[in-house]
């Protein structure tokens, strides 16, 4: 049966119809960084996650595995998904989601980048 936050097919969806998540995307589990702790990830410099670094909590098939728990941050279950974040595809996601990040992490955070 499948989760009310996902659609059920496809990559790609017209922007203006996009209203729950991509299947396959993750992208806003991995572009941005995360300042709450997350269970299964260290907690650095006052950092849960960092930009472009996956989310341990995102699952093989790209789903959080924390959806729908306490644990998850308060931050993850405030993001909402729209055509605007979203865009027709994972790329356009990520390079939406890692200029947010830039443009609206704390000074001291804002050079803490995955190392490609």
């Amino acid at each position: 049966m499948p989760r009310s936050d996902t659609v059920s097919d496809g990559e790609s969806l017209p922007a203006a119809t996009l209203a729950i998540c991509r299947p396959g995307c993750g992208a806003c589990c991995t572009a941005p960084s995360i300042s709450s702790p997350i269970p299964g990830m260290p907690f650095i410099d006052g950092l849960g996650k960092a930009a472009g670094v996956a989310c341990v909590q995102l699952t093989a098939d790209m789903r959080c595995a924390l959806f729908g728990l306490p644990q998850r941050p308060a931050v993850c279950a405030s993001l909402k998904p729209s055509a605007e974040m979203c865009g027709e595809t994972r790329d356009q996601a990520i390079a939406w989601l890692t200029k947010l990040d830039g443009d609206t992490a704390p000074q001291g955070v804002r050079n803490i980048r995955r190392a490609d």
